[in-house]
């Protein structure tokens, strides 16, 4: 990659120049020496890259090992200006050795190089005790403000309470903020990571070496220029940072050293990137890798390729929500004539605004428009102030943090909102209840226990005659006649079929309005609890059906039956006393005995008939009750095998359905 070292003669000399007026100042000013030989930033604006202050020093601190190498430069510097005969053409005032100055001592000044030694001795100490402290304060990591904080926790328990009812790749996304926010919390808050993007051509690594002050990144006529990402620090600490984009040591810088640069741009670590249009895959993937982990992002656009519809469909589009922490910059409109910048300049937003992107003009949130030109320089002030004073908010990074929650939260609502009212009526419960109820025939069970109870009253209260004449006909009906071989069987398949019927009306009503993995997850859960549900039921129904033994008696039943036996006594009676008067054993007289017996055969009859009037509120009842008792024993297995599973399922629905309201910070409809 291109280091300062790669630049043409004319840069070496600017180099040198720049060295000589170090020295000079040196030499009017030795109060300020030791600061400025102990700065890698000073090193860096002579001429030195960051991994050449990195590489050299003690092996006690790579810092210091940065300050003492630039110390020991500078002094060299000092060293071969004062040795160095200028009339002497064959001894360069400067020249380049490996990328640093060549100290040439000259033997006649050996004790001017003993000395200049033992001066930078002292002083690289000086600077390492002052860079020891300053390390010892440590940049304080970024802070979440309370609403970016309680979303992300939102977040955290919404993909925990999903993991068993969605695959690993609905939830990547969202796993991937929460691991981007957690690392981004941990290091500095002080400290913005800005990336330039732009395409082939753009003149973004322009632009960077124009915000930088100093040529770092290459460029010219081959494309693409720019192979890996290149990071420029204006301010201690970033490290930790820029380690975790993967840049390598030899690919940071630091810019030119200014006071008023430096005052106004601290802070900030602007990143390079290769042309995200590149041939190379290789450079196209190093882009999304970093434009996922950067704070913000300056698109660089120049007036041919603004409207290209690879920038916009697949980086701009997608990044709409993103639209605060990103600049939009017009380049080289040096290129267009009179009025044309700002033609091109309105299509841009109008093509942003098509995108979807919030533009942040007249004090509003949104991207930040410019046109410039890196080459001539104009527009550069008022991007760097624009840049500056987006730096000193130090907002930027939670900014990223809370669109990149919208992101993953925009892409998780198919699978979490619906604006359908969603959840078990209580209208389908009782319908379910009823359908199981009817599979175990709770009404033909209630009907028959009431004719028990008719039964066993028309037994105890009625003739002695009818009964006998019942029983008669009972003993002379064939027992295979009663009913059909297949009755059986057919009623038993017929009762699964409408168990299966129930389940699956319950399960389609519950996930009735459910996203696809919820209402696939109730369906699931309700075939579940279905199986082994029909010799439950039937198992219940044996235990809750009719009471074993006769039905209870009221307590009017001894009364009914004491006068259907004098009914029948009186009968008897009278028709003994006539057979008596038949055979001569007794005095005729008709009248007594034949009403004797008409009382008894109208008073029998008129007695069955009053209790089966009276017996059938008490029948109904009966009825009514072994019903209910088999409805309720077929709801109570329903509801635990199913209803109760399908309860728990809408029960983590509504749990992730508040989860999802937390991270996207509003109600997501009906239900």
């Amino acid at each position: 990659m291109t280091a300062v070292t790669d630049q043409d003669h004319t840069d070496e000399m600017d180099h040198v120049t720049h060295a000589g007026d170090a020295v000079a100042a040196k030499d009017e000013h030795p109060e300020n020496a030791s600061s400025m030989e102990g700065d890698p930033e000073a090193a860096s604006a002579n001429g030195l890259s960051v991994e050449d202050a990195e590489e050299a020093g003690a092996p006690e601190d790579a810092d210091d090992h940065a300050r003492v190498r630039a110390d020991a430069d500078t002094s060299g510097r000092t060293e071969s200006k004062a040795s160095a005969d200028p009339a002497d053409p064959e001894e360069p005032t400067g020249s380049w050795d490996d990328g640093l100055i060549a100290r040439r001592v000259n033997e006649t000044t050996a004790a001017q190089q003993a000395a200049a030694v033992e001066i930078r001795a002292s002083r690289a100490q000086a600077a390492h005790s002052a860079h020891a402290a300053q390390a010892a304060h440590v940049p304080a990591p970024l802070a979440y403000d309370g609403p970016l904080r309680s979303r992300l926790d939102a977040l955290r328990e919404l993909v925990g309470l999903s993991r068993t009812r969605l695959d690993s790749g609905t939830l990547a996304e969202a796993g991937r903020v929460l691991d981007e926010a957690a690392a981004r919390r941990r290091l500095s808050g002080r400290h913005t990571v800005v990336a330039i993007a732009g395409a082939t051509g753009s003149g973004k690594s322009q632009l960077f070496n124009a915000l930088a002050g100093v040529a770092i990144s290459e460029t010219g006529v081959r494309r693409p220029t720019t192979a890996a990402p290149i990071a420029c620090s204006w301010s201690d600490g970033a490290a930790t940072l820029i380690d975790r984009l993967g840049i390598p040591g030899r690919l940071r810088r630091r810019p030119l050293q200014s006071a008023e640069m430096e005052a106004q741009l601290r802070g900030l670590v602007l990143v390079d990137l290769p042309d995200h249009d590149s041939a190379a895959v290789a450079h196209r993937e190093q882009v999304d890798r970093v434009l996922a982990l950067v704070d913000a992002v300056i698109w660089v656009v120049d007036p041919e390729k603004y409207a290209d519809a690879i920038l916009h469909e697949r980086y701009l589009r997608p990044m709409a929500g993103h639209a605060e922490v990103m600049f939009v910059v017009l380049n080289q409109i040096d290129r267009l004539p009179g009025e044309a910048a700002d033609q091109v300049l309105d299509d841009l937003r109008r093509l942003l605004d098509e995108d979807g992107i919030a533009l942040g003009e007249y004090g509003e949130p949104g991207a930040t428009v410019l046109s410039l030109s890196a080459l001539t320089g104009d527009g550069i002030p008022e991007l760097r102030e624009v840049l500056g004073q987006f730096v000193g908010d130090r907002g930027a990074a939670a900014r990223r943090i809370s669109a990149d929650v919208d992101a993953a939260a925009w892409r998780l609502r198919p699978v979490y909102a619906t604006g359908r009212r969603t959840g078990l009526s209580e209208e389908a419960r009782d319908e379910f209840a009823a359908r199981l109820a009817d599979s175990v025939g709770a009404t033909a069970a209630g009907e028959a226990a009431e004719r028990a109870w008719l039964r066993n009253a028309n037994r105890a209260c009625g003739t002695p005659w009818l009964r006998l004449w019942r029983w008669y006909n009972d003993r002379r009906e064939p027992i295979t006649g009663r009913l059909p071989v297949r009755a059986q069987a057919d009623e038993e398949a017929t009762a699964r079929q409408r168990v299966e019927q129930a389940v699956r009306t319950v399960a389609d009503r519950a996930s009735g309005g459910l996203p696809a993995p919820w209402a696939q997850a109730v369906r699931e859960a309700a075939v579940r609890g279905s199986q082994g549900l029909p010799e439950a039921l039937d198992e219940l129904a044996a235990r809750a059906g009719l009471p074993v033994g006769r039905p209870p008696r009221p307590g009017w039943w001894p009364a009914a039956v004491l006068a259907q036996a004098s009914m029948t006594i009186l009968q008897v009676v009278g028709g003994l006393w006539l057979v008596g008067q038949i055979i001569g054993f007794m005095a005729p007289n008709l009248g007594v005995p034949v009403l004797l017996m008409v009382a008894g055969i109208i008073g029998g009859p008129l007695v069955e008939w009053s209790c089966r009037m009276a017996a059938r509120g008490p029948a109904r009842r009966y009825g009514l009750d072994a019903e209910r008792r088999l409805r309720e024993a077929a709801a109570g297995c329903g509801r635990a095998r199913v209803l109760d599973p399908l309860a728990a399922e809408l029960l983590r629905y509504r749990e992730v359905r508040e989860q999802y309201a937390r991270v996207t910070g509003a109600g997501i409809g009906a239900g």
